[in-house]
């Protein structure tokens, strides 16, 4: 499923009258590793649904500097400010893990969320869900250490791809935190000497997601259990009525027990 539409968690969900209007205008994009796919200020043309990249949405200053806001896979959609009814934003979407994508073109999409049905219902609710992960990532810049940060950003990043590894450098992973390469070097270095990850020439091979949950911050539980808590409240409004439950939609819940172990 994960090279089909229904590899995204938001087109998984449609009803089967949302879902066929939209099938035959969906198009199959592969994204490459730091595609643009808009910039600030820039007119969005379409909205993309990931299934096996990852896109970062990151801001930068004047000076050059830049940090990650938050990222999209699977679980949801890029252009939220068209969603919104924004023809700009001030932030850019990047690819973060090169992978597939399915693209609709703006003005499909805006004649589709015009219609008031499920997958506008399913994107507000999306468009909340990236707000909680915004708002809890600048809580955790904020209060928790570069090691938490990093495993935070290590969970959400498997959370929206298939199987253990990603592809990131260092310096990569340093933009996308806001911090010094050398304060990533040291943290990855510990996560390597617990035995929890693996680490060279710009691979990372998680080993231990248990011990990286045990290590990292309650933010990370915090805007997975609203995305989940989100999805289940559009599912109880627009009920799927076509196929057999998606496997790789059922991996991406989180366990109960991960919740309540920030309670």
């Amino acid at each position: 499923m994960i090279d089909s539409p229904e590899g995204n968690r938001i087109l998984a969900a449609l009803s089967s009258d949302g879902y066929f209007r939209l099938q035959g205008q969906l198009e199959f994009s592969q994204l490459a590793l730091g595609e643009v796919l808009y910039n600030s200020g820039a007119r969005q043309r379409y909205i993309h649904f990931p299934t096996s990249s990852i896109v970062s949405l990151d801001f930068s200053t004047e000076d050059g500097l830049s940090a990650q806001l938050a990222m999209v896979g699977n679980d949801g959609l890029v252009g939220v400010p068209m969603i919104l009814g924004g023809k700009t934003t001030t932030h850019r979407a990047i690819v973060q893990s090169a992978g597939n994508a399915y693209r609709l073109r703006a003005d499909r999409a805006c004649c589709e969320l015009g219609k008031s049905g499920d997958l506008q219902s399913l994107s507000l609710r999306y468009a909340q869900a990236l707000m909680t992960q915004i708002a809890q990532g600048v809580v955790c810049n904020r209060f928790h250490s570069v090691k938490q940060r990093l495993c935070r950003w290590l969970l959400h990043s498997l959370d929206r791809l298939p199987g253990n590894q990603l592809d990131a450098t260092q310096e990569f992973i340093s933009h996308m935190l806001g911090v010094r390469r050398e304060a990533i070097t040291e943290a990855a270095g510990k996560l390597q000497a617990a035995g929890l990850i693996e680490y060279g020439r710009g691979r990372i091979s998680v080993i231990d997601r248990p011990g990286i949950e045990a290590l990292v911050c309650e933010c990370y539980a915090t805007a997975k259990v609203e995305m989940d808590r989100l999805f289940d409240l559009a599912l109880d409004d627009h009920p799927r009525d076509r196929g057999q439950p998606n496997l790789a939609m059922l991996r991406q819940r989180t366990p109960k027990d991960l919740h309540a172990q920030w309670q």
